[in-house]
Order: structure tokens, then C-alpha cells, then sequence
């Protein structure tokens, strides 16, 4: 994005003061500055309840509340994939494997079911960077772009329950005992969800108070806060950042979308397959849902007809769905590695799946975007 930005001013002939202005002004931006400590304290967020073992609460007391096995199965990478992760895909695996045991299902399944499961939370949590940066982009509230995406989330879910869990066959398994601490496990994620969806405060504001009140019920000391915070910061997620919003800026200033936009009604050519095809091929080549946000979304808001919510909302679809299928997303390669998996088996699904979303989306888009 650095790069890009870079490029972009030396082709519109801007000068180096202009450019340094430009980059001056996306670094102390608001907007940036909110977005670089919101993600600082999601990582710091994961990092607490992962160390603090209440992650592997909240999963063993799911375990206890559900009897049905294909529930258990599916709900390891859903409760994994509540926390943003880099290849979390990998810590939610091996208890797929456990779960599943004496029930019919394939290794195919199994890497369906983990890869896919995990992946809902993207379109409608306030955890993920991506839907992060797409909101800081757009301008919409993250709250409402959490709405607006909900249907994307219950169609991949849907997904994995018919080309996943469809077919095993039902295991009863020995209900356990619900603890307190089980229970109390949830409160962190459920009061950040709240709020930023019930109380609208900025995602900034709700994790740092959540994390404050951790801090105190843990009894951290000011050491192993430093340490935390420390944990928490990302050199590589700065750059990404502060990328990202240098383009966006540069773009402004140099007028390319403005051009884009030109040349795309000139040529006669409708936004709708530009809404699919960018973030879709941002999404396929990167496989990550920052990186097509990042790419795009600064093109995508200056483009005649993608001035609306749900304009954005299906560009995001769009390039969701690349970001799963793309052949480099980390999930997807350390999945198939651990359960030996056949990638064809694993895409079909995938496929299907990914139809089902972008129909939905196109569905939403007549419908709503006019």
C-alpha cells in the first residue's frame, strides 16, 4: 500500500511536499489514530483471554450446555474463531478431530467444517480488522455495517451446515456440568458487543473498557500490563495502517478516482461487475480480508452508484469470498495440511458456498441499493 501510494503521486506528478501533506495528514487523521489503538487492544484483548485460559472455558462449557456431536464439532471453530488469530484454524483442529471421532465424516468434511466455521465472524464482528478498516474507509458505523453484513454471515453458515455437518449422522454426547467461571468466560465478548451495538460507543472506547475490567478481575500488575500491551502492538499492523490510509489519502488528492469514475461512465460500463471483480481478485490474491479493503475500498467510495451501504456491503461479499477461496489464506493451508485433505474435496464446498453468498448479496443489492 506504501508502495502504491508512492507510485500513484509520481504518475500524477505531485510534488513532494503535496505528497508528505498528503501522508501527514492520513497519519494524524482521527480516524487512523482510533484504528491503530482499536486493533492494538484486540490483539491485547486475545491475548488475555487466550493466556488466561478464558478461552478455553468458554469451550468447554459450550461443551457441556450441547449432546448433539455435530454441534460440538462445528462450534470448536466458531468459538475459536471469536478471537481474530493469525492461522487459528491450526488451535481449533486437532479438537475437530477429537470431537468427530466415531462419527461419519471425511477428512474433507473435517477440514470443511474447521476452515468454514471459524469464518462467519468476519462479516459481523467487531473484533476483525477488516470490517474495522472498512468502516474507518467508508465512513459508515461499524454497527451498521455489521447489520447490513448479518446475511452473508447466516448463508456461511448455512453453508457448512449442508455441505458439512449434512450426512454425519447424530452421536449423543454425556452432558456435563455448566461451572461459574464457564459462565463468566462469556461476559468479556458479550459486553464489547454490546457496547458498540446497543450503547454505539466507538470500538476503541468498548475494548479498552472491557480490557480494564480484565485487568482488574485478573489482578494484573503494571509489569504484566506493560507486558500485554507490548504483546498487543504490531510494528506490521501500523505499516498496513498507516498504508492504507496514506492511499486512501493520495487518492484524494490526486484526483485518480475521479478519473476511475470518468472512465467507467464513458465506457458505459455498470458498476456492478467493478463492485464483484476487484475486491473479489484483491481478495483471491491476498487472502486477507484487510488486504482487499485496503486495496479497494478507497477506489470503490469515489465510483458513481457505490455511493450507499449496501454498495459497500457487496464489495465486502465479493471480496470475502475471494479471501476464502484464495489458495494462500493461512486457514485454509494449514487446515488441509493437518487433516491430510484433498483440496478439491475441501473446494467444491467452498464453492457452493460462495455462490450461496454472492447470490444473497446480488438479491440485497437490487433490492435495497436502488
Amino acid at each position: 500500500m506504501a508502495v502504491s501510494s508512492i507510485c500513484l503521486g509520481f504518475s500524477y506528478l505531485m510534488q513532494p511536499l503535496v505528497f508528505l501533506n498528503a501522508f501527514f495528514e492520513a497519519s494524524t487523521d482521527k480516524t487512523t489514530v482510533l484504528l491503530i489503538i482499536a486493533l492494538t487492544l484486540i490483539r491485547m484483548f486475545e491475548n488475555i483471554m487466550r493466556k488466561n485460559g478464558i478461552m478455553q472455558n468458554m469451550m468447554d462449557s459450550f461443551r457441556s450446555l450441547v449432546r448433539d456431536r455435530r454441534i460440538v464439532v462445528a462450534s470448536m471453530p466458531a468459538l475459536i474463531g471469536l478471537l481474530p488469530s493469525m492461522g487459528g484454524a491450526l488451535f481449533s483442529a486437532p479438537m475437530v478431530d477429537e470431537a468427530s471421532h466415531g462419527l461419519n465424516i471425511t477428512s474433507e468434511q473435517k477440514s470443511f467444517i474447521n476452515y468454514l466455521f471459524r469464518h462467519p465472524w468476519e462479516f459481523i464482528s467487531p473484533l476483525y480488522p477488516g470490517l474495522i478498516l472498512a468502516s474507518a474507509v467508508t465512513a459508515y458505523p461499524l454497527r451498521d455495517l455489521m447489520l447490513v453484513n448479518f446475511p452473508y454471515a447466516v448463508c456461511l453458515t448455512a453453508g457448512g451446515i449442508i455441505w458439512g455437518l449434512n450426512g454425519i449422522g447424530s452421536q449423543k454426547e454425556v452432558k456435563g456440568q455448566l461451572s461459574r467461571s464457564g459462565i463468566l468466560s462469556f461476559i468479556p465478548l458479550a459486553l464489547i458487543l454490546i457496547l458498540v451495538m446497543v450503547f454505539h460507543l466507538k470500538l476503541s472506547v468498548s475494548m479498552g473498557i472491557v480490557i480494564l475490567c480484565l485487568l482488574i478481575c485478573l489482578k494484573y500488575s503494571f509489569k504484566k500490563t506493560l507486558q500485554a500491551l507490548k504483546e498487543g502492538f504490531s510494528w506490521e499492523l501500523l505499516v498496513i495502517i498507516l498504508g492504507v490510509m496514506t492511499f486512501k489519502t493520495v487518492l484524494d488528492y490526486s484526483g485518480a478516482v475521479t478519473n476511475i469514475s470518468a472512465f467507467l461512465s464513458d465506457n458505459d460500463i455498470p458498476v456492478l461487475p467493478v463492485l464483484f471483480f476487484l475486491p473479489f481478485i484483491a481478495g483471491l490474491l491476498t487472502g486477507l480480508t484487510i488486504g482487499f479493503v485496503g486495496a479497494t475500498f478507497p477506489i470503490i467510495i469515489g465510483l458513481d452508484g457505490a455511493q450507499n451501504i449496501w454498495a459497500i456491503s457487496f464489495a465486502f461479499a465479493s471480496g470475502y469470498v475471494g479471501v476464502l477461496l484464495s489458495p494462500v489464506h493461512l486457514c485454509l493451508v494449514l487446515t488441509r495440511e493437518y487433516f491430510k485433505a484433498s483440496m478439491g474435496g475441501i473446494y467444491h464446498r467452498i464453492i457452493k458456498t460462495g455462490a450461496v453468498i454472492m447470490l444473497i448479496a446480488v438479491i440485497e443489492y437490487f433490492i435495497l441499493a436502488k
